[in-house]
């Protein structure tokens, strides 16, 4: 923020110095100016012009040309104009080089106020301290999302009404599992921003995925207000079209992810579609439209997970908490590629993650090669790990396409 500052009075400068310049001219101005008043004078042939005239007015008075009162009257006449033209020719006084300085100096202590105003109101100093806030961690050696998502935090704290820091907070909480964050930072996004459509396309999808893919009336009404105002908006016709599959509406499905794949500028998202759309098209018995699409879908991977409790643990686990299981890239550069949730009281399960689960277009299990995966259960019901969670792993594991049920078992608690 210093550095903020510095640059600012060195850009200050410059105007400064423009103003005080006119400054060390003044006494060269002056002068100048004195001469050339004093060298500039009528005075002289307004005399010249006069004496002629009264030498001319005498020698008609002489030759009897006008009378002696005819004579006095035009005498005074000239002596009123040389008196008016010398008072017209007259200039008021210089004044003092020093004089007006004032002036200058209001002028300057007024640049720099309305400048620093102006760039409060209009700046970008909260840009500043976020980029501060991401160069600081990225450079930390010990650095990592966790540690953004707290600074953040902080600076949120002081500047609750900077839209910027809270779409900069979005992803990572979306992306680290905390949906109840994500959600609550697009929603005061929104408030800040105003209900655009593609906030609220992303809020009805937070809130699609966090009631487990489930069109609440809340999620309902979310997405008809998207669709009132972008008809063919692609993320809620997307999440519409999954809902629709996954109840065995095939052809309505169909319908919004067509809809959907018109909107996307993302080829490669519209290709996920496509591929979905020739899925639906099989189980309806219709041959597909692309047929490379189908098969492509039908060759995803995926991967079958057995999940179960230790049984030293059940004690510790309600029937009612959430069950989280999560397939995430090994290098962990991307968000979760595949979600699931059941609860506790479904244990054992088996599930199947595909495409079909991932949180967003851009992260699918069809793009790595290999996977690390996680199980865990929560009684807050947050998808951020927490102390008291019980939670367990197995990976890295290879996606070639043969993949066995892969075992996990709860056997841990998470500190």
């Amino acid at each position: 923020m210093n550095l903020l500052w510095i640059a600012l009075g060195v850009l200050l400068l410059p105007a400064l110095w423009i103003l005080a310049w006119p400054l060390k001219r003044a006494r060269a101005v002056h002068a100048a100016q004195h001469a050339y008043e004093a060298e500039e004078s009528n005075d002289a042939q307004n005399v010249a012009v006069y004496q002629r005239r009264l030498a001319s007015l005498e020698q008609a008075h002489s030759r009897g040309e006008i009378d002696a009162k005819r004579f006095e009257e035009s005498r005074l006449e000239l002596d009123r104009s040389l008196l008016e033209d010398t008072e017209a020719q007259r200039r008021s006084p210089l004044k003092t080089a020093t004089a007006g300085r004032w002036m200058v100096l209001l002028a300057m202590i007024a640049v720099v106020v309305i400048s620093l105003l102006w760039y409060q109101q209009e700046g970008a100093q909260d840009d500043l301290a976020l980029y501060a806030i991401q160069r600081d961690v990225m450079s930390a050696p010990d650095g990592s999302v966790k540690m953004l998502i707290e600074r953040l935090e902080t600076q949120i704290d002081q500047q609750p009404d900077n839209p910027k820091l809270w779409v900069a907070l979005f992803p990572l909480y979306r992306d680290s599992g905390q949906f109840d964050e994500a959600i609550d930072a697009l929603e005061r996004l929104i408030v800040l921003e105003g209900r655009r459509v593609e906030l609220l396309a992303q809020l009805t999808q937070m809130k699609f995925f966090a009631a487990d893919r489930t069109l609440t009336d809340e999620v309902q009404n979310l997405a008809d207000e998207v669709l009132a105002k972008d008809p063919r908006q692609p993320t809620v016709l997307g999440l519409l079209g999954i809902e629709a599959f996954e109840h065995g509406r095939y052809e309505q499905a169909i319908a919004h992810w067509r809809k959907a794949i018109a909107g996307f500028d993302d080829e490669e998202a519209a290709q996920v579609l496509r591929n979905g759309i020739a899925i639906a098209q099989q189980r309806l018995g219709i041959t597909p439209e692309r047929a490379s699409a189908a098969t492509s879908a039908g060759e995803g991977p995926s991967l079958a997970v057995k999940v179960s409790l230790d049984d030293a643990l059940k004690d510790q686990a309600a029937p009612g908490d959430t069950v989280f299981v999560v397939a995430r890239d090994s290098a962990g550069e991307l968000p979760p590629l595949a979600l699931e949730r059941a609860t506790v009281a479904d244990l054992p399960l088996e599930v199947t993650l595909d495409d079909s689960d991932a949180m967003a277009p851009s992260a699918r299990l069809s793009q790595v090669d290999e996977v690390q995966l996680t199980v865990r259960v929560s009684a807050s019901g947050q998808a951020m790990p927490q102390p008291g969670d019980l939670a367990g792993q197995a990976g890295p594991i290879q996606l070639d396409g043969q993949n066995e049920t892969v075992d996990i078992l709860i056997d841990r608690v998470v500190d």
